[in-house]
């Protein structure tokens, strides 16, 4: 073994040692950290998922175009070529009023009873607008509809633009809550952590005042801290995840309604790989630093 790979070794021993030396503090400390991740994860998955939601509802996204009433088919053909010529418009298709009726009673189901009085097709014809990619957003919608507006024999425009711009400010509002209790909460949390690293170096005084006394260096003697808040912090980060994932799979069930019609009928998702260890590592920096606080705080005169 190399005197590096020794070195380390020899400092993670330390770390554990501290840790086994105060278990109710450590644990606070690690539960603290947990309880923060588990809230700050709950949001971030919410958050995630409503953003897949509204990436899968893009693709569907589009502007349709009600026509004048007794545009001549030619007229129609006309209008739909000029309106192909749009920037940001992919498609475009005539829907007549035939098939406007048709697909009205096949939405309504039994509510289609009510149009058997009715003499004529109250229907419009229309032209379905699809979008190109980069514009399938509140924006890109935005766009196109306002070079659409006055074209000649487009008697009105309806679009998903209002539904988007609604479901972005309620993804912003929920990350906004999410990041302003993240900052108070890693607040508290490195508090604690602080406190139980700066306890450990207060019950192991002696030991630091002989090493220093036999030349050891502040990064040396201050190593073995920082590693504990670490580990403390990585623990908190894998009792997040544990308990994210007994919810996730345990109490989500039970909200299933709750949550499709928040998240569009789009079957939730836990973290990805490389989103869980991201979890991992905010516990970890959150350990990290509040050892750091810690030994910053005790090294002052």
């Amino acid at each position: 073994m190399s005197r590096a790979a020794a070195q380390l070794a020899s400092f993670l021993r330390a770390a554990l040692r501290g840790i086994t030396a105060s278990p109710l503090t450590s644990g606070i400390a690690i539960a603290t950290i947990g309880v923060t991740l588990v809230l700050l994860g709950a949001f971030a998955l919410l958050v995630a998922n409503m953003e897949r939601m509204l990436d899968d509802v893009g693709d569907a996204l589009h502007v349709t175009a009600f026509l004048e009433e007794g545009l001549a088919p030619e007229a129609q053909r006309e209008l739909a070529s000029k309106a192909a010529t749009v920037e940001g418009v992919a498609s475009v298709r005539i829907v007549s009023k035939d098939e406007a009726l048709a697909r009205f009673r096949g939405g309504v189901g039994r509510g289609a009873a009510l149009l058997e009085g009715l003499s004529e097709n109250p229907l419009p014809a229309s032209l379905e607008i699809g979008l190109a990619d980069g514009y399938r957003s509140a924006s890109g919608l935005a766009r196109v509809s306002g070079s659409l507006d006055g074209l000649p024999g487009i008697s009105d425009l309806t679009s998903g633009q209002d539904w988007v711009e609604g479901y972005l400010r309620a993804i912003a509002l929920v990350r906004g809550i999410g990041w302003g209790l993240a900052v108070i909460l890693a607040l508290a949390t490195l508090l604690i952590v602080a406190n139980t690293i700066r306890l450990a170096v207060l019950s192991r005084r002696d030991e630091l005042e002989i090493l220093a006394l036999v030349g050891a260096s502040r990064a040396y003697v201050g190593t073995p801290f920082l590693l504990e808040g670490l580990i403390q912090g990585a623990a908190g980060g894998v009792l997040a995840l544990l308990l994210l994932y007994a919810v996730f799979r345990l109490v989500l069930p039970g909200f299933e309604f709750g949550l499709e019609l928040v998240l569009g009928g789009v079957a939730p998702r836990f973290f990805t790989a490389s989103e869980a260890a991201l979890l991992l590592a905010a516990g970890s920096g959150l350990g990290l630093f509040g050892a750091a606080a810690a030994l910053a705080s005790e090294s002052r005169p």
